[in-house]
């Protein structure tokens, strides 16, 4: 196939690589984003998550709007969410979400790209980059007509795994000792569920079902989670752990058998045992596993946990974030879950989505620079979100003057994100 040219090329049709395409096109710049699946959406679509956690404070305030809440209105327009509520987590934690049709998030999704003139590849995937000294120059992708090479100025890698700069030999963070890749999921929808019975249950009821799962084998973590279809008598269940390394495809592939097994059973039990789904059936598996982490970026900077405690301040703060620390385990079905404070908010500085070493190339996603524990509170959708809104515009003014990512004004950053509706 012939070369095609764009000023930003997006890799991963996720929650970040499309709000970061769309926010780029929106910036001007021509922009092309490629997704191996038929649809965009990644996490919240083929992983099935249900619901976007992480918006506010747990006392209330909103951290992040932009993109990421132009797309609950458009979900809400649809019928699609309910928009923004609040839940008690099995832990006894209250956690603000939004829940949402995965379905309908396809057509949103694809919507917003196309208005935004964004040049979506469905079916697409990494073969393979050409980098010269601190620049990649294309990515090839096999594409349903075969190899295709596209040339960029500048790169988003939102691929979650961060295929794009394995390709290219950019440096990673390794884990620390005592430190192991969080597991994955495999949500599944069970239904018809009498939300009447199931959302009357206390704290304590779920804790002791759960931890009955737990014991029996039937529940891989100690956790009832739940997201409702809206309109709908179903759920979305994340209940399941698959500890493995989603960058080796062996890997990988086991944890796709591994996760549909686990599921089945949880669904048997929870069918079994928990108020109000004594009439549920599993109807489907999400198409794929969800993946918390594989790689992280060597970025210019590293975000830490400590700086999330403190509330460093950052004077290229591109988003902000209140998500607590939420480690899961590989062994053992607990979770580590820190909040940090009713009122909390951190920010996230420009550089961690800057890897070291290259000039046109940017991060978005769960792939930024952040140690494992700080990783576990920025990984979620919405801040993955306001981090690609960030980013998005940072390629397309990058791509317009030319320069290293790393010389992009934080000043000039910050004022096109005000005025995109976005909250620093």
């Amino acid at each position: 196939m012939n070369p095609i040219e764009c000023d930003v090329l997006a890799s991963g049709g996720g929650m970040a690589g499309t709000v970061a395409a769309v926010a780029a096109a929106r910036q001007g710049a021509r922009t092309v984003l490629f997704e191996r699946h038929g649809f965009l959406g990644g996490a919240a679509t083929a992983g099935a998550v249900g619901q976007f956690v992480g918006w506010e404070t747990r006392s209330g305030r909103r951290v992040i709007a932009g993109i990421a809440e132009e797309i609950v209105e458009r979900l809400q327009k649809a019928g699609a969410s309910t928009g923004h509520g609040s839940f008690i987590m099995s832990t006894g934690h209250r956690m603000d979400r939004v829940e949402y049709d995965t379905e309908i998030l396809k057509v949103v999704l694809d919507e917003i790209a196309y208005e935004a003139g964004v040049r979506v590849l469905l079916h697409s995937q990494l073969a393979q980059a050409s980098r010269r000294g601190r620049a990649i120059g294309s990515a090839t992708l096999l594409t349903k007509g075969g190899l295709l090479d596209v040339r960029a100025r500048v790169f988003i890698d939102a691929s979650g795994d961060l295929d794009l700069m394995a390709r290219v030999g950019a440096p990673f963070l390794v884990l620390e000792a005592g430190e192991s890749l969080q597991p994955a999921t495999m949500m599944f929808r069970l239904g018809p569920i009498d939300f009447a019975l199931f959302d009357d249950m206390s704290f304590e009821a779920k804790a002791a079902l759960s931890a009955r799962g737990v014991a029996e084998g039937a529940l891989p973590r100690a956790a009832l989670h739940c997201s409702r279809v809206p309109g709908s008598d179903d759920g979305w269940f994340n209940v399941t752990r698959i500890a493995i390394d989603a960058s080796d495809p062996f890997a990988l592939s086991d944890g796709e058998r591994e996760g549909r097994r686990q599921a089945l059973a949880a669904a048997r039990f929870i069918a079994t045992h928990v108020p109000g789904c004594s009439r549920a059936r599993l109807v489907s598996f999400a198409p794929q596993l969800g993946i918390r982490e594989t790689r992280r970026i060597a970025g210019l900077a590293t975000l830490t946990a400590d700086d999330l405690r403190n509330g460093a301040e950052f004077i290229d703060a591109m988003a902000l974030g209140a998500y607590p620390i939420d480690v899961h385990h590989a062994g053992g079905a607990a979770i580590t879950f820190e909040e940090l404070g009713p009122d909390h908010v951190y920010a996230l500085p420009y550089r961690i989505a800057v890897p070291q070493g290259l000039d046109n190339v940017l991060v978005a996603g769960r792939g930024l620079s952040a140690t494992h524990e700080a990783h576990g509170a920025i990984r979620v959708m919405p801040t993955a979100m306001a981090v690609a809104h960030a980013v998005g515009t940072a390629a397309a003014l990058t791509a317009a003057s030319n320069q290293p990512a790393a010389s992009l004004d934080p000043a000039t950053l910050r004022e096109k994100l005000r005025a995109a509706g976005a909250i620093l």
